[in-house]
């Protein structure tokens, strides 16, 4: 016997493409983790503490330095003013805060707006909870969300809506105009927003982002979702942050104590110190992977690819439709890793109804050459693709 929410799960794209990277040989845009390492000075303080500090088990809502540098990490750039004591919780991660809040807040026929596309942890762990996804799919090149689409998925049953901004896979940083709507809409059906804003910091050139906290009404039925792996380029670390009002918080590390209950300590003091000490990194960091961006894009429509706009995240999707190429974005990924030698993501992987099929998505916090050589290789694949082979 099997849990059909999971045993009838397919293998995540993420795993499948990045596995065929590995396989092949190819050159991997498509999970999305730096080429860099990361801070030195930070990944310094964590093994300074493995080595000299404390390695048991830490309290289990998170070192109360931690707690405390979040607080005020997120007064500094996003003007909250939240009580570290009871207000903020370190997980394992983004996904574990997410499974932490699903299965926290979420009781059995609660419906949960979700826009598509989707991170594709969201829709099992709703499930696994009990409640009932109503999805609103969103369109290139823009990917937002309207009144009327909004009220036609809101009802007297929806308890909760999941908000991933900056969003992943579009690169879109929602503008204030629509994150406004969405709190309305949530103050006037007593709506809880789980708001995924792991990709906070990873944001370019005029894009603002702004956390739906912070807005009219929002503050007491908000769940704030961070994470120091996007913050510092260190996908490999698992700390993320859970932040909430008190009523919120108590059910949130509840759900987390039982799930993870802690996090590694030398990883978390690290992040505290980092989150403290890191204003050059915050201010040099979006720089880089903006160049990288461009580096990437203006490479893509030399070879005669069309790109969407990116405001933040890692990712770059490109417009096969519009790049003249027939195949649909699964078809052509296949295509790309095995016959071009490029991995990549199809988006279409990350809805569940009624997918646009034409987008591929693409990681650009990679160097230089493996940027250069995605390109050529995805070149090869276009070719390749309108020839018919």
């Amino acid at each position: 016997m099997a849990n059909p929410i999971f045993s009838s799960l397919p293998m995540t794209i993420f795993e499948e493409m990045s596995g065929l990277a590995r396989t092949l040989g190819a050159v991997n845009l498509g999970q999305g983790f730096p080429d860099d390492p990361g801070p030195e000075a930070i990944r310094a303080k964590a093994a300074d503490a493995v080595l000299n500090g404390y390695n048991q088990y830490p309290p289990m809502a998170g070192l109360p330095e931690l707690r405390t540098a979040v607080a005020g990490h997120y007064a500094r750039t996003q003007g909250l003013d939240l009580d570290p004591t009871g207000e903020v919780t370190v997980t394992s991660g983004a996904t574990e805060a997410l499974a932490a809040a699903f299965l926290g807040l979420i009781e059995p026929g609660d419906e949960v707006i979700v826009f598509q596309p989707l991170y594709d942890s969201y829709l099992p762990m709703i499930r696994l909870a009990g409640g009932v996804p109503k999805l609103i799919s969103l369109q290139p090149p823009h990917w937002r969300f309207d009144r009327s689409m909004l009220e036609a998925a809101f009802s007297e049953a929806t308890r909760f809506v999941v908000l991933n901004n900056p969003n992943n896979p579009a690169g879109t940083v929602a503008p204030d105009e629509d994150l406004a709507l969405l709190a309305e809409l949530c103050v006037a059906h007593d709506v809880i927003a789980i708001c995924d804003e792991v990709w906070e910091q990873v944001v370019f050139g005029a894009a603002r982002h702004r956390p739906l906290i912070a807005y009219p009404g929002m503050r007491e039925r908000s769940v704030k979702i961070g994470s120091a792996g996007k913050m510092f380029g260190l996908t490999g670390w698992k700390v993320g942050f859970l932040c909430a009002a008190p009523q919120l918080s108590h059910t949130l590390a509840r759900a987390h104590q039982f799930l993870t209950f802690t996090t590694p300590p030398n990883l978390q003091a690290a992040v505290a110190w980092g989150l403290d000490n890191a204003e050059d990194w915050f201010g040099k960091m979006p720089r880089d992977l903006e160049r990288s961006r461009d580096r990437l894009s203006e490479g893509l429509r030399r070879e005669g690819f069309a790109t969407l706009p990116s405001a933040g995240t890692y990712f770059l999707n490109i417009d096969l439709a519009a790049s003249g190429v027939a195949l649909s974005d699964r078809e052509f990924c296949l295509r790309a890793v095995h016959e071009a030698g490029v991995a990549a993501i199809p988006v279409s992987a990350l809805y569940e109804q009624d997918p646009v099929t034409s987008i591929v998505r693409l990681c650009f916090s990679k160097r230089d050459e493996t940027l250069d050589g995605g390109i050529e290789r995805l070149a090869k694949a276009r070719l390749l693709s309108q020839a018919g082979r």
